[in-house]
């Protein structure tokens, strides 16, 4: 692949994910914010303890270890769409219920350092992987939660995703720890 990668066109993503997609667009060079959102990460997080990262501010609100194993669910799932779809694998792929993900996932008894970590190792192969498309497979679309999808715009959200988080991150929870 070339070191450049072009935003993706309206078309190639869901509006829901125009959030994500702007977001990622800010951060100029979205292959060097690949691994720089693995830094950020562990700057804004990495010092709090794992009762800290236990703290929700509000009742129905996810805790920080929630929110950084919901990063890590994103990594998975998008990076899954990615493969497939760069593969130019036309079958739908669902959605799925991040809520029921986070539930489930029992997040609050892990060690907020495997947490880190985890999303480290998911993000370098990402890194890898995203490094070996071609032009052509990156272009490619397919169909995730019933709309289209570009590789690129997969790409794109990766980072987005991240971004949307770590602002709610730095809004809501850190101020309060400080």
């Amino acid at each position: 692949m070339t070191n450049t990668l072009t935003p993706p066109a309206s078309e190639e993503y869901a509006p829901f994910y125009a959030d994500y997609i702007q977001r990622a667009i800010k951060r100029n060079d979205i292959l060097a914010a690949l691994p720089l959102q693995i830094d950020e990460i562990r700057s804004a997080l990495g010092h709090l303890t794992d009762e800290q990262a236990r703290f929700k501010f509000g009742p129905v609100e996810w805790s920080i270890k929630e929110v950084t194993g919901h990063l890590i669910d994103g990594e998975r799932v998008f990076s899954y769409r990615l493969l497939r779809i760069s593969r130019n694998d036309q079958t739908p792929l669902p959605g799925f219920d991040q809520e029921d993900y986070v539930r489930e996932a029992g997040f609050d008894n892990s060690a907020l350092g495997d947490l880190l970590d985890e999303f480290e190792f998911l993000r370098r192969a990402n890194i890898l992987a995203v490094k070996n498309m071609s032009g052509e497979s990156v272009s490619r679309l397919g169909t995730a939660s019933g709309a289209a999808v570009s590789a690129r715009a997969l790409i794109y959200m990766l980072v987005g995703h991240v971004e949307h988080h770590m602002a709610s991150l730095r809004e809501n929870y850190l101020p309060v720890l400080k």
